[in-house]
């Protein structure tokens, strides 16, 4: 029997990376069968994301509604001190960096990479990135972009752009393999290439 609301939530929660409709499925008779211990919470939860939490346009990192987080001088995730940025691509590949343990200091999170031209966003978020390091006193940039064409042509576009600065450009040794995104990479991988990154 095909119930139009459950059909629709099937196919919205099947686009969820690694569901597939029959995961979906088995999920949603799990929030059915629990709708005060999971159902609630959940939407309550998903509501509350939807509401408070978007990217910083300055830095790219996660942020709460309830803080300003708009450029250099009010940005909440550049309270602490650190002489290096890490550039990534996603959000996600933050979190799996910072998982790991291997690395001490800021992210820039790009939102996507470069392909082709470069539009008027990819531009303004670069552009924050050359602000960070002229006002934070920045050693040292480090591009962890992934290695396909288009994580290579983002990463040469940052060299680009960072060259007339006093600040050393380095990217992650290519343990990574080609074509692999860093968010899929193990831990051991991840220190490698960390460990052994060239200098732009």
């Amino acid at each position: 029997m095909e119930i139009k609301e459950i059909e629709d939530l099937i196919k919205a929660v099947s686009k969820f990376p690694g569901l597939g409709p029959k995961s979906a499925k088995r999920i949603i008779l799990k929030l059915i069968n629990n709708k005060n211990e999971i159902m609630k919470p959940t939407i309550n939860a998903l509501l509350d994301v939807y509401k408070n939490i978007s990217r910083c346009n300055y830095c790219g990192v996660l942020k709460s509604s309830k803080d300003e987080c708009n450029g250099f001088d009010n940005c909440q995730n550049l309270q602490k001190k650190f002489s290096k940025i890490c550039v990534v691509e996603n959000i996600s590949d933050q979190w799996s960096i910072e998982g790991s343990n291997i690395f001490s200091g800021y992210f820039h999170i790009l939102g996507g990479t470069i392909s082709g031209t470069v539009d008027k966003n990819q531009r303004l978020i670069i552009e924050s990135l050359v602000e960070r390091v002229k006002k934070q006193n920045i050693d040292e940039v480090i591009v962890a972009t992934s290695a396909t064409v288009e994580g290579q042509t983002t990463a040469y576009y940052i060299e680009e752009t960072l060259k007339n600065l006093n600040v050393k450009i380095s990217k992650l040794a290519q343990g990574l393999p080609v074509g692999g995104e860093i968010e899929s990479l193990d831990d051991g991988t991840l220190f490698s290439a960390f460990k052994n990154r060239t200098e732009l």
